[in-house]
Order: C-alpha cells, then structure tokens, then sequence
C-alpha cells in the first residue's frame, strides 16, 4: 500500500522492521515535530516489532531485550525509527536528495573559495561540478557529513580551497552597538577597539568565501557607512 512503508534496524546480524506511514516517519526521522518526544501515534501503523514484516515474523522477547535494552514496543520503535533506515517511496527520495544537495553547495560555497582569486564559486559552477564528476548524494546522511566526500570530488572539476582572512573593520559610533552582535556571529573577533570618536575597530577572522556575505550584512546593519578591508 502506498500509505505504509518499512523501517528497519539492524543489531549484530539481528533485523528489526516496523510498518510506518511514509511522510511522519520520514519528519520523525528528520527531527521535524518531534517536540514532547514525539507522536508515534502518527507514524507507526501498527505497534508491532517484526524480524521480517513480509512474512509476519516476530523477534523473540530475549533478542528485543538485547538489542534494545527493552521488550516495550514503542521504545523499541523509537529506537528503530531514530537509528535505522526508513523505506523512502520515490518521491521522499527525489525531494530529499535535492534538499541535501542544496544544502551541501550552500555550504560548500560559504567555506570554500577558488584560490586563486580567493572568491566562493558560485554556486551554479558547484552545482555543475558535482554533476562532471558523477556526484551521489545520499538522502539519509546529513548534508554536513557528506560535504568533505564531495569537495574531494569536485576538486578534479573545479579549485577548491578553505581558507580564512581577517577584515579590518571600522563601525561608527552609532551603529557600534548593534554591529557588535552581527560580528560576532560572522567570525571570530580578534580584537577590537574603541576609537576617541566612539567608532569600533574591529580585527575580524571569516571564512574567505564569508567575505561578500559579511560585507553584505554589514553594510545592512550600518546603511553602508561601516569600512571592511582585507587585513595584509
């Protein structure tokens, strides 16, 4: 049926599959509208654990109890839906990767720049360059830990490196204040000044490929009269 899929986990050699409603079970997975611990009510079809949900086998209570520390179905459910792999119909799958695969180029682009001319690519050339070089993305792993597998794999496409830069910055006195908050989230402040004019000065350490972005939000938070040069 449509509306059914399988989670399965595994533990030493031992399968365990639940019947579970695709889409909860995949912003379960997720950690989408998981607050008070869930609602399995919405995800499992049943509150059955099986070895084999095709045949309708069951585990024995010893291996639940060994596996999960457990014989309490919906404990041992939380765990499979938390640890194992959900069944994606095509769709899920589809939409999943390109989330990821979105996810990844933004954050290939935000920490990485081409050397030589130390600016992010942009992210259509990423894009692209995944594409030469064949690149997979899994729809189960986290974007961020697929980031350093696929920078190996464009490297041969396109120039990739991370590096970081510090920007001498100099706020005025009016707009100090709430620049201050909007530095520290962009990098590491490594040292600041108060100026006799009440401006801020500021050594500030970025990702390179930060630079434009940076420059952005603070020429946004001080309506452009802030200064940000490369620090040599």
């Amino acid at each position: 049926m449509a509306d059914v899929t399988v989670a399965r986990y595994s533990f030493e050699g031992e399968k365990f599959e639940i019947l579970v409603r695709p889409d909860p079970a995949l912003d379960y997975k997720l950690g989408r509208g998981k607050g008070g611990g869930g609602d399995l009510s919405k995800v499992l079809v049943s509150d059955e654990i099986y070895s084999d949900s095709g045949k309708g086998t069951k585990p024995p209570a010893e291996k639940l109890a060994r596996a999960f520390g457990t014989t309490d179905a919906a404990a041992a459910a939380r765990i499979i839906l938390e640890k194992g792999e959900i069944n994606m119909t095509t769709e899920q799958r589809r939409r999943l990767v390109e989330e990821k695969r979105k996810q990844v180029v933004e954050s290939i682009a935000k920490s990485f720049v081409d050397p030589r001319s130390h600016l992010p690519h942009p992210p259509l050339r990423i894009e692209r360059a995944m594409k030469d070089a064949r690149v997979s993305i899994d729809p189960q792993r986290g974007a961020q830990d697929q980031v350093k597998d696929v920078v190996e794999k464009i490297r041969g496409v396109i120039p990739l490196r991370s590096e970081n830069l510090e920007l001498v910055v100099v706020v005025p006195p009016q707009y100090a204040a709430q620049s201050y908050s909007a530095l520290k989230s962009a990098g590491t402040i490594k040292s600041e000044e108060w100026l006799p004019n009440g401006s801020l000065k500021a050594i500030l350490e970025i990702p390179a490929a930060a630079r434009p972005r940076v420059i952005d939000r603070l020429g946004s938070v001080t309506k452009g009269t802030a200064t940000a040069e490369v620090r040599r």
